[in-house]
């Protein structure tokens, strides 16, 4: 880009300026006139009414004529008549002239007096013009900056070498040694860090995955070869090796589904449709779901009198909701209580929240629940894939919501998902 380009930029926004505040001065004036003349018409049609009204007095023309001329000192060429239908009288219906060029005059110089404060006002105009257009001449200026930032074929030649250069697992760092090149520099290792990052969250969770798969796969195959040696004759065994494979079969089920959520999350194909949503019934449905399921726990259930609604998808929220209750009665003993809830935190944010008696969490775990397969050596005893805590924090991300945790060892975990844009149940 060259400096005549950005000189003509920077003209082109002086010619805007320039304009704009010419036509803002001829609008004002345009009202000003507009104003001007309207309400002289008002005042000619309001002295017209009430010089007719007063006209209304039948004399002989002759003495209502030296009445108007000696007292008005009007001339009788001035003087308009109108003889009445019924009686031959004159009445004189008095349109004179004089008035008339009074209220012109006057309007005449109320007008000229606008309109030189508004030739006046073009400085003021001006200055509030070049306040609504900064920001275009912080852009024209800009683009003088990048006019004179022209990169030579030998800068193009670092840069390529440079990049060329890396290897693919290389944690070094692009230095190209120009000072004029210091902001392609950090851009561009910016970028190889988020990179560098992602690679090794995919590769993270590859292994995880890989891990997590491995497990059922070698106990299905393990049972599997035990059928074919004995269990042809041996019922026992036969019946050990069904119930495990479908055991293991049903956990490696559940773990692709989540693997595949995740994954259609992550590359966003998984849609989220926002509808009003009554909290209270929803959480009403999941509690009456889980007295159903599970009869080894105590479920209570609280919410307010009123209606709490909020804008959500409603599937995705009972899902997450779901993973929390599985959570906790998972890691509550039978006989325990778990408690759900609904309220508001404050006039514009609402939360769902799972209280249970179970094992609790360190303080140092709590940090991690979120991540993908991670389980606490606590928690590797009752089962589980490690994903559904994952799949829970990306619903709630996916509704501008947050988690909010409170965890102590041996007395329990309450976890709140606080969601905002609530509103009435008149909304």
């Amino acid at each position: 880009m060259s400096s005549n380009q950005s000189n003509s930029a920077k003209g082109r926004v002086r010619s805007i300026r320039k304009r704009l505040t010419g036509q803002r001065v001829r609008m004002k004036i345009g009202i000003h006139f507009a104003q001007t003349v309207f309400w002289m018409i008002v005042m000619l049609v309001v002295w017209l009414a009430a010089r007719e009204y007063m006209a209304d007095t039948v004399v002989p023309f002759v003495e209502r004529s030296r009445r108007i001329t000696g007292e008005m000192g009007v001339p009788s060429s001035m003087r308009y008549i109108v003889y009445a239908k019924s009686t031959g009288a004159v009445i004189l219906s008095e349109l004179i002239f004089a008035p008339a060029v009074l209220v012109l005059a006057f309007g005449g110089a109320v007008f000229v007096l606008e309109m030189f404060g508004d030739i006046l006002s073009y400085s003021r105009e001006k200055r509030r013009i070049n306040n609504v257009l900064k920001p275009l001449d912080e852009l024209a200026s800009r683009v003088g900056e990048l006019s004179r930032y022209e990169l030579s074929e030998e800068k193009y030649h670092l840069i390529e070498e440079k990049i060329t250069s890396l290897e693919p697992g290389d944690e070094a760092k692009l230095s190209f040694g120009d000072e004029d090149l210091k902001g392609i520099e950090g851009a561009m290792n910016s970028l190889l860090s988020r990179i560098r990052e992602s690679n090794r969250q995919q590769a993270r969770f590859v292994n995880d995955a890989s891990h997590e798969l491995r497990t059922p796969i070698a106990v299905i195959e393990g049972y599997a070869n035990m059928l074919a040696r004995w269990g042809r004759e041996d019922e026992k065994v036969l019946d050990e090796s069904i119930t495990a494979i479908q055991n293991e079969s049903e956990h490696m089920k559940h773990l692709v589904e989540q693997l595949l959520f995740l994954a259609r999350g992550d590359a966003g194909r998984t849609a989220v449709n926002c509808t009003k949503v009554d909290l209270c019934e929803m959480m009403q449905s999941v509690y009456e779901e889980s007295l159903m399921i599970d009869e080894g726990h105590i479920y209570k259930y609280s919410c307010p009198v009123e209606p709490v609604y909020v804008m959500a998808d409603e599937g995705l929220i009972k899902q997450a909701v779901r993973i929390l209750v599985d959570n906790a009665a998972k890691y509550t003993k039978e006989k325990d209580e778990i408690i759900l809830s609904v309220g508001y935190v404050s006039a514009a944010t609402v939360y769902l929240q799972v209280q249970d008696t179970g094992i609790g969490m360190k303080e140092s775990d709590i940090e991690h629940i979120f991540e993908r397969f991670y389980r606490s050596d606590e928690a590797r005893s009752y089962g589980g894939t490690g994903l559904g805590l994952s799949i829970a924090k990306w619903i709630v991300d996916k509704h501008d919501g947050h988690f909010e945790i409170t965890s102590r060892e041996e007395l329990g975990t309450r976890i709140r998902i606080v969601l905002g844009q609530a509103s009435t149940a008149n909304a």
